[in-house]
Parts: structure tokens; sequence; C-alpha cells
């Protein structure tokens, strides 16, 4: 074998190698929980109202990238993340699809086979849209899923806020006292933004309408509203919080029975088409006697 041109296929294997242990590498180190730093854990608890919270700013050509790719804001922020990571997560995901044909290629002609040039090429372009389509719906079948448990959560919060004012608490007490009572990160979030809410001096039921706002989950803006006719106009609002509860509770069992008779709909098809095969099974054989 001519020595130039194996050292020109190696370095191709080398450096295609490479590239994919670069891209393997950053998406674990993404993956990986960080230590939050104290400075942009600061800036959250001070930020200005109606700014999303999230991880510090990454570089400016990753909050232009960000803009471009107009992320989804409010499952974002309801999955605790930052426009840049988004950002960050499908640009490495089309990166690695962009990689990943030439790889493929440069070790197939290792192996003897040698593809046209529009072959990497093209499959490198469809492979990197797709790969980033992928990270995007990632995102959104995420972000279904915790809008679906916050919601659930949500009702648990309703009743124990309820059993607090029942127990004669205060209206911020009962907030404060049912939050903590339960574990898991939507109760995280409540916590969250009753301290902040706390250390700006605010009102807590603005502050978790706000939070409900951000993150898309009208329910949670549901027990602010109904905990602000509790402070300013000392209503007694324990019944209230249940009935919204149990609507709650009814709605999503609705939602819940919808999603499985869709489900089910989608099964008959397939369903049917087994009848005829088996029909066919059974015909065949009288069929074939003619």
């Amino acid at each position: 074998m001519n020595p130039v041109l194996f050292n020109w296929q190696f370095a191709v294997a080398v450096l295609g190698g490479a590239a994919v242990g670069l891209g393997l590498f950053l998406v674990v180190r993404e993956a990986l929980p960080a230590t939050p730093a104290l400075g942009p854990a600061l800036r959250r608890l001070h930020q200005p109202p109606g700014q999303a919270t999230g991880a510090g700013a990454g570089p400016d050509w990753l909050a232009g990238l960000a803009r471009w790719l107009r992320p989804p804001h409010r499952q974002l922020a309801l999955l605790d993340r930052s426009p840049e990571q988004y950002a960050l997560s499908v640009l490495l995901s089309a990166l690695l699809g962009f990689v990943t044909p030439p790889v493929l290629c440069a070790l197939l002609f290792l192996g003897g086979f040698r593809l046209p040039l529009a072959v990497p090429l093209l499959g490198s372009l469809c492979l990197a849209f797709l790969a980033g389509l992928v990270a995007h719906r990632d995102v959104l079948v995420k972000a279904d899923a915790a809008r679906e448990e916050f919601r659930q959560a949500v009702c648990t919060y309703l009743d124990l806020v309820a059993l607090q004012l029942s127990a004669a608490h205060g209206p911020v007490q009962s907030l404060e006292r049912a939050a903590e009572v339960c574990d898991g990160w939507v109760f995280d979030r409540i916590r969250e933004a009753l301290r902040i809410a706390q250390l700006q001096m605010h009102s807590p039921w603005d502050e978790l309408q706000e939070l409900a706002e951000r993150i898309g989950i009208p329910e949670l803006g549901d027990v602010g509203a109904i905990m602000r006719s509790s402070g300013s106009e000392g209503a007694q609002v324990h019944e209230t919080l249940r009935s919204r509860a149990d609507s709650l509770r009814d709605q999503i069992r609705t939602d819940n029975l919808a999603r499985a008779e869709g489900v089910t709909s989608r099964l008959d098809i397939p369903g049917s088409l087994l009848v005829f095969v088996l029909l066919g099974f059974a015909v065949y054989p009288f069929l074939a006697r003619l």
C-alpha cells in the first residue's frame, strides 16, 4: 500500500475519532450536574420582576444563537434551563449528527468501500438537522411530563394550604408551612419562590403568580389569586382552596382519560389489520383448493 495514502487515511480516521470523542465529552459534561456559582445564584435572588431564572449567561455568540433559535422559554423555565443551555444542547446534537456520516464513510473507505462525496455531505446535513430537531423535541416532551407532574403537585399543595388555614395560621405562614411539608422538585420551586418573596419583601401570592406565568402553570397562579383575597380582604378561603383542588383533580382525570382514549383509538388500526391477516390465513386453504 502507498505510505502517503495510508497516512492520509490514518489521519482522517484519527481526526474523525477525535471529533466524535470531543462531542461525546461535551455532551456528558453538560449532562452532569455542576456546582452552582455563588454570583449567579445571588443575581437570581435579586433579579428584576419578569426575568426568567436559569444558569448564568454564556458567551455572546451562544446568546445570539439562542435568540436566533427562538427557544421555548416557558418550557425551559419549567425545566429550570436557560436559553443558552438549550442552544448548546441543540448545537452539540447537530454537530454530533454532522460528523457521524464522514466518520462512517472514512471507516468504510478504510475497509475498501468508496462512496461518492455527495453521500457524506448530504448525510451530514440531514443528520445534523434531524439531531437538532430531536434535541428540541426532547425539551418539549420533558416539559409536558414536568407540567403534568407540577399540576398534580399543585393539587396536593392546595389541600395542604387549606389545612394550614383551617389550623388558624395566617395566609403567608400557611403558604410557607404547606410548602415545607412535601419534598420533590415542584415544592423546591415553590419554596424558592416564597424565599425570593421574603428576601425581596414581596407578597408571596404575587410571586407565585409570577412563577406560574413564567413556567406556564396557571393552576399555581390560582393559588396566588385565592390567597390574595385571603391576605387583602381577610376572607376565609380554605373551602375555596379545597373546591379548586377537587376541580383540578377532575380536570387531570379527564385529560388522562382523553389521552388514554386517543391511544386506544390509534391501536384499533393495527388490531383491524391483524384481523384481516388472520382471516387471510383461514381462507387461503379453501381458496387454494379451488
